[in-house]
């Protein structure tokens, strides 16, 4: 998050005093996330590349044999380096369900739909009610969504107060499905005042990147909401933006989670002292995660999920301390998603701290360009403007029923640049 919101905030030129980060060595994962090549060992390779064999010896590869001479149910012992895609890994999200839920019968599905909205136009002196057409804007309603007081099974909701925290594991793996790969966990710092769908966006769109360019399983993922103490407008109370974005995992993912920890803190918390709770958390506390055979325990990484704008506010002078950059960048990582008109590779290269851990930052370029700013999303209820498909209906329906975004005011400037 972007240092200058605090409200106690110094220029580093000034050399205020920092709260210290966690020394490198209570950080066990700190390889970078980008795979070495050959140029970037220290002493020459001179052993050159040998081909994958079979069990039965052969060097030569099995294009280079006729079609005849091969059996077909040999085919399998040949070791393949190529790495598996997307679909063969172990689901990750919620579009990865049983196939089998999708075959349920009508019958099977519970009634959600109230008979009131279901009222026949045609009936002598009743009439037809389209309360999504009211004065006061579009609704959603709650046959729509589950109760949003329902607490789904295996959910862990997050506490409002320090006394009551517990880190939320309800979604952590505690052990790898893939024994060639390293264990990450990914998180995302932020206002989400309120979450959208480009915020969970983000995580998948790091998901795929992780699976299929680096040696990295995911498991687990977290937003982060400051807390109160950033002074920022549209912010709404923290606990209110963190049930929101309790909503958003809770409906729509089965893997992402939110961790409360850092709105509950009496201060700003400094982007470089999160990522250390998490680290003290996950790989202190609970001594990392097991390998799939489950004879060791392993060092979770832990990275930073951000946006380019995030990242191109790191190169403003007197913003980031260096300090914090090196300590997120060298010892964490950072997985920054592209956005429109935004030239993160350019910046990286000009850039001489993020140049330096260029291999431990992972730039991911959106396929699909996304560009729902929540700074809009608060611009169109003000407006009373619907704001449907742009964040969940769980959210926008806790938005409605406790009156969020609605008297709030913020500069032209902030609105235009968004």
């Amino acid at each position: 998050m972007d240092p200058t919101h605090a409200p106690d905030f110094q220029p580093p030129s000034q050399n205020p005093e920092f709260e210290p980060t966690l020394p490198p060595t209570m950080i066990p994962n700190r390889r970078p996330i980008n795979p070495l090549v050959l140029a970037d060992y220290p002493n020459p390779l001179d052993k050159p590349i040998e081909p994958a064999v079979s069990k039965h010896g052969n060097p030569h590869s099995s294009h280079s044999m006729s079609s005849s001479s091969v059996d077909k149910s040999n085919k399998k012992e040949f070791k393949h380096k190529i790495a598996k895609q997307p679909t063969e890994l172990e689901p990750f999200s919620s579009s990865d369900e049983n196939e089998n839920d999708s075959h349920a019968s009508s019958k099977d599905l519970p009634e959600i739909l109230d008979a009131e909205s279901f009222i026949d136009a045609s009936v002598p002196g009743i009439e037809p009610s389209f309360p999504f057409l009211s004065e006061k804007g579009p609704k959603v309603h709650s046959y729509q969504i589950a109760d949003l007081e329902e607490v789904p099974h295996g959910i862990q909701r997050q506490s409002k107060s320090l006394e009551d925290y517990s880190f939320p594991t309800h979604r952590l793996k505690n052990k790898m499905t893939q024994a060639n790969k390293f264990p990450l966990v990914i998180v995302a710092c932020g206002s989400f005042s309120p979450i959208t769908y480009l915020h969970l966006r983000m995580f998948e769109m790091a998901l795929d990147a992780v699976r299929e360019q680096t040696r990295f399983e995911v498991i687990g993922a977290y937003f982060s909401p400051v807390s109160d103490n950033y002074r920022k407008p549209g912010l709404a109370p923290a606990h209110h933006r963190v049930r929101m974005c309790e909503l958003a995992c809770e409906r729509t993912s089965s893997w992402l989670m939110v961790d409360a920890w850092e709105s509950l803190q009496p201060k700003y918390t400094r982007t470089a002292l999160v990522l250390d709770h998490f680290n003290e958390e996950i790989n202190i506390k609970r001594g990392g995660v097991l390998s799939k055979d489950g004879k060791e325990r392993l060092g979770v990484k832990v990275m930073l999920l951000a946006g380019g704008d995030l990242i191109e506010s790191m190169g403003e002078p007197n913003v980031w301390a260096e300090q914090d950059l090196e300590h997120i960048l060298g010892n964490y990582g950072c997985l920054i998603v592209e956005r429109t008109g935004s030239d993160v590779r350019s910046f990286l290269l000009s850039h001489d701290i993020m140049y330096e851990h260029r291999k431990n930052i992972l730039v991911i370029k959106q396929l699909i360009y996304n560009d729902i700013s929540s700074t809009k999303v608060r611009l169109f209820l003000r407006r009373n403007m619907s704001v449907q498909y742009l964040l969940p209906n769980s959210v926008i329906r806790y938005i409605q029923e406790h009156s969020l975004y609605v008297d709030e005011k913020e500069p032209v400037k902030l609105v235009l640049n968004k």
